[in-house]
């Protein structure tokens, strides 16, 4: 490969690595303008949130296109290749969380413009607020190669479930108690889910960066540890 080749390739690499973080920033916006407008009522914000999906969309579009051009072009290997598979995997989780924050942002309209008065009450905040320092981590672990945040990552994920969970189970009983809080009851529980999903997606994040920097799938190690102390 000529010195210009290389500088090329590197311009090329830089500029997929620069792409993620970029899409990675948009969506990190979405998902807090979702979570405030949610909480604030401001549907002018959740608006912006639903029609900003589709900037995201674009991005993830054209990073894949530039992952493919690069891997036809100059058939990267070693840690070149790595990198061109994170962005490809990143990308594709990233547009996810910006699903998710469309979904927040509409079941948030709908609960606001709703006639029915009957709100159930449970705390989402700090779920919400867990799931969004987990993609900023992760975000932040993609832009310095860095994989310390990734065991930090995975435990709050797992705090992540289990107040999903937990709200799962307050919706129920507010439910069973009250048949009038099952419309709103259920907007509430898609939204938890949504943040759930999110706290996954930043995760699997966490994860590719792992494999980045050490070349090692880290995201079945659990599930393939506890097999082979089974015996299966």
């Amino acid at each position: 490969m000529s010195e210009h080749t290389h500088k090329q390739f590197d311009a090329e690499l830089e500029a997929i690595r620069t792409g993620v973080l970029q899409m990675g920033g948009l969506v990190e916006t979405q998902v807090a303008d979702a979570l405030e407008g949610l909480k604030t009522g401001n549907v002018g914000l959740l608006d912006r949130v639903i029609e900003g999906d589709h900037r995201i969309n674009l991005l993830e579009v054209d990073l894949d296109e530039a992952c493919q051009h690069i891997i036809a072009k100059r058939q990267p290997a070693a840690v070149d290749l790595r990198l061109v598979m994170t962005v490809i995997k990143s990308i594709a989780d990233l547009e996810r969380i910006g699903d998710e924050a469309k979904k927040i942002a509409k079941a948030g309209k709908r609960l606001h413009a709703g006639e029915v008065p009957f709100m159930p009450r449970v705390e989402l905040g700090y779920a919400a607020g867990l799931a969004l320092d987990m993609l900023r981590s992760a975000l932040d672990g993609f832009a310095r190669a860095d994989v310390t945040n990734a065991p930090i990552i995975k435990s709050q994920d797992e705090e992540v479930d289990a107040s999903f969970k937990g709200i799962m189970r307050q919706l129920i009983t507010f439910m069973m108690e009250d048949p009038r809080t099952i419309s709103n009851s259920l907007e509430v529980l898609f939204i938890a889910k949504s943040i759930e999903r999110i706290g996954d997606h930043a995760k699997n994040i966490s994860e590719y960066v792992v494999f980045l920097v050490q070349g090692r799938d880290i995201r079945y190690a659990k599930s393939a540890q506890s097999a082979a102390a089974k015996g299966e």
